[in-house]
This record gives C-alpha cells, sequence and structure tokens, in this order.
C-alpha cells in the first residue's frame, strides 16, 4: 500500500545568499492532520514564488525509498521535509508518475501531477558542506525529482493516509521525460 509517511512545511526561514534574502526549504513534519489547499499546506510558505509555489507547484512529494538512496549516498540522514518537500511517500514509485496522473490521499484530497522538480542553488546551499560543490549537477543525475503537485481537491491529510492512483494517463510524458539538466 502507498502511504503518506509525512505532510511537511516550512519550521522556520533561514538566511541565504540568494536573491530573496532568505530561504523556507527548512521543512518539517507536522504533528496533526494539516489542510491542503490551492497552495499547498496550509502553515507553508515559499520565499522564492519565482521559482517555487503558485498552484502548479502547489506541493512537492519526494518518496522514502529516494531519501533512502541518498542516506547511502551522503552517509546521513535525511528526514522527512529534509529536501524541501511537502509530502514524504513510501511505496510509490513518484519518479515513474505521469504529467496528469491523479492522486487520492487519505479520503478526500487530489492532486495532479504537473512536473518533476529542478535543483536550485539554494538547495545546493542548504545541503552545505562537500555536498554543496556539485549538488546540483549530483542531485539532476540521480534522476530521482520528485513531482510538484497541483491541488485538484483540498481537505485534510495527515501521516498514514493511503495514496491512491485514481487516473493515469498512459499516453503522457512522465516526469522524468522532460527531465533537463538546471
Amino acid at each position: 500500500m502507498a502511504q503518506l509517511l509525512a505532510v511537511c512545511a516550512v519550521h522556520q526561514l533561514r538566511p541565504d545568499s540568494g536573491t530573496a534574502g532568505v530561504t523556507a526549504i527548512d521543512k518539517r513534519p507536522m504533528a496533526t492532520a494539516v489542510r491542503i489547499g490551492p497552495y499547498g499546506v496550509r502553515t507553508d510558505v515559499q520565499a522564492n514564488r519565482k521559482h517555487h509555489g503558485g498552484r502548479d507547484k502547489a506541493l512537492y512529494a519526494y518518496a522514502q525509498e529516494d531519501a533512502e538512496y541518498w542516506e547511502r549516498e551522503l552517509g546521513r540522514d535525511v528526514p522527512p521535509g529534509f529536501f524541501g518537500e511537502n509530502l514524504r511517500t513510501a511505496g510509490i514509485d513518484v519518479n515513474a508518475a505521469r504529467i496528469g496522473e491523479i492522486w487520492r490521499i487519505g479520503d478526500i484530497v487530489r492532486v495532479e501531477v504537473t512536473m518533476p522538480r529542478t535543483p536550485c542553488q539554494t538547495f545546493a546551499r542548504w545541503m552545505g558542506g562537500a555536498e554543496q560543490r556539485g549538488w546540483v549537477k549530483r542531485f539532476f543525475d540521480a534522476r530521482r525529482p520528485g513531482p510538484y503537485l497541483r491541488v485538484v481537491k483540498g481537505g485534510m491529510v495527515q501521516a498514514g493516509d493511503e495514496i491512491i492512483v485514481e487516473h493515469r494517463p498512459e499516453d503522457a510524458p512522465g516526469i522524468l521525460d522532460g527531465y533537463r539538466a538546471p
């Protein structure tokens, strides 16, 4: 069974040397059920709305299986929210998703896959240390980006909710089909 392991929102804005001056990548799991609306997790924010957030990037999903890959590669924990994701999943190959695919999360929430995440320099700076150098290319080359999602129908979600693929447009491109180097 595919399921939601965590719903994450910004823990705190952090100083960043990018154009916005701060980053909202520091996301942490929410302890209770959380409302999902047209712009994502109710308590979440994005510091740079030119490149993050909005209706087509309301949520970012990342798979536990991919986080475990990075834990082995990096020799460190990659807890839910660490890559800036709002949804940490298990049991669903998020990188095999097709554009336009519809997922039901819990009983009510419906989301649509819109595009892959493109790693950015803010993400590289967040990784810090030795991982920062070449991080964008390394993350891209691993082909484990996770998808951005549009909210089709909002509602409450929480860790443990089942994820069901309700519609998979077989003729649509997969998120990796259009995944281009940043």
